[in-house]
């Protein structure tokens, strides 16, 4: 049997934008009847541990008809981020946190969500825009040229 291959999206606290990707990404998956692909997200920052989902964030994808369960933000940890493939991270904070925090042989894992679709920058944290629907147009973007390059 093929391992699935484990993809991780984190932000600071994960509660906005890491787990909208989780769940966008989980979406696309089941549209596309794509297989053998876990999704999760977490946590670079302690600020959030144990909180469910932004109600910004559970409202967003409410109207895009997104289903989503509720969960607790969780910190990632070296030991964590080895056991998966892809560390995908929201912004240069989000990556610059990646690469002090997991061992050497896990940074080539390391990308920042929009890069899959060519662009070199960061998905604003709604947490401080307000703007859920500009954050969801970038990681809709993102999640969709990540699934483009697993099909690929």
């Amino acid at each position: 049997m093929k391992t699935p291959i484990r993809l991780l999206f984190v932000c600071h606290g994960n509660i906005c934008r890491s787990p909208m990707a989780e769940f966008v990404m989980k979406e696309l998956l089941r549209k596309e009847n794509v297989p053998g692909i876990e999704v999760e997200s977490a946590a670079l920052h302690t600020d959030e541990i144990g909180n469910d989902i932004h109600a910004g964030t559970r409202r967003k994808l409410r109207v895009e008809g997104i289903p989503f369960s509720p969960r607790a933000a969780w910190l990632l940890t070296a030991e964590r981020a080895h056991g998966y493939d892809w560390l995908i991270g929201m912004d240069r904070y989000n990556i610059s946190d990646l690469n002090r925090l997991v061992n050497p042989e896990d940074r080539p894992k390391i990308r920042r969500l929009l890069s899959f679709a060519g662009k070199e920058r960061d998905i604003a944290d709604p947490w401080y825009t307000g703007d859920f629907e500009a954050t969801y147009r970038d990681v809709r973007q993102g999640c969709q040229a990540l699934l483009e390059m697993l099909r690929a």
